[in-house]
């Protein structure tokens, strides 16, 4: 399969050769096999190259899994014995990624230096869940997902903050109502989630009854915030990336009801090994309080309603 895959990838049965540092015979012998085995062609040859048969574009999505987990089951099996060897792969939304992660990968490192770890980043809740299902990752961060088949465990809570100026004419203060914002310029997140068919802060600011006024999208909550710092508009983040990330040149404001959401540890399989002390290790550093703690902020890439709360981002 992992043939197959390099000859998917390079389009050439010669180039993938040359990648596997293998004959091209060689190669086009275990093709041959695959074939055989899975029942018919899963590549034309071409005078120039290959491509995928409609059995082979089939076969394709279920190789990679196949291909993933092999080597996911091989970096467990390494781990197992305590913690030792190998490598991890952790999976995360941006937000997560940088404003929780490095604490925890400082710490993973002092305890553990024999263990590597892998991080792989991704936009939206969505795109993690789709691609730790895929098999790229040990294990994700991130709020918890929605029917996941495999385990999840919870870790922490983050609270999700409205982001101002120092020059706010709020930032003598610790909470503010939506409403109290109804005139107010948005810097919007191209993360932001979506809630009952609407993105998040159309939804939220539709319940307390006015629609926001959007002056700038962005690509990335860290961006967002720094928009907001500089007074284009009011935005949302989590505390934890305006706290430990992007600064603290700025004030936080907790919504008022309050956006809290929590955060998970989910995994195909239930975690062992490096992955299940991984999971301690990030536990014990969402418990530890910060040493100063301004207003918290929300992040923009995966709001929940909460029975009693506003959703989170």
């Amino acid at each position: 399969m992992e043939y197959f895959l390099t000859v998917v990838q390079e389009a050439s049965f010669t180039r993938a050769a040359e990648v596997l540092h293998v004959s091209q015979p060689a190669l086009s012998h275990q093709i041959k096999a695959l074939e055989r085995a899975t029942g018919g062609p899963l590549l034309e040859r071409m005078p120039r190259g290959a491509r995928l048969t409609p059995m082979g574009r089939a076969f394709l999505p279920h190789a990679e899994v196949a291909v993933r987990s092999a080597a996911q089951a091989r970096r467990a099996a390494r781990a197992a014995a305590g913690a030792e060897g190998g490598e991890l792969h952790v999976a995360a939304v941006h937000s997560v990624a940088v404003g929780i992660l490095p604490d925890v990968f400082a710490r993973w490192h002092a305890a553990h230096p024999g263990v590597v770890l892998r991080l792989h980043e991704y936009a939206t809740t969505e795109a993690l869940e789709e691609e730790v299902q895929r098999g790229t990752a040990d294990l994700a961060v991130g709020p918890a997902p929605s029917g996941w088949p495999g385990t999840v465990v919870p870790v922490g809570e983050e609270e999700i903050v409205l982001v101002v100026p120092f020059d706010d004419r709020f930032a003598g203060r610790t909470t503010v109502t939506l409403p109290e914002l109804a005139d107010r310029p948005w810097v919007r997140c191209a993360m932001e989630p979506v809630v009952h068919g609407e993105r998040f802060l159309d939804w939220v600011c539709g319940q307390a009854g006015f629609a926001p006024r959007t002056a700038v999208f962005t690509e990335h909550t860290s961006t967002a915030v720094r928009m907001a710092v500089a007074g284009v508009g009011v935005t949302t983040a989590p505390s934890h990336i305006v706290r430990g990330a992007v600064g603290e040149d700025c004030v936080t404001l907790s919504p008022d009801p309050p956006w809290i959401r929590a955060l998970t540890v989910f995994t195909r399989v239930p975690p062992t090994g490096a992955a299940e002390t991984f999971v301690d290790v990030l536990k014990a550093v969402l418990q530890t309080p910060p040493s100063h703690v301004p207003p918290p902020s929300p992040d923009c890439t995966a709001p929940h309603p909460t029975p009693g709360t506003a959703p989170l981002a």
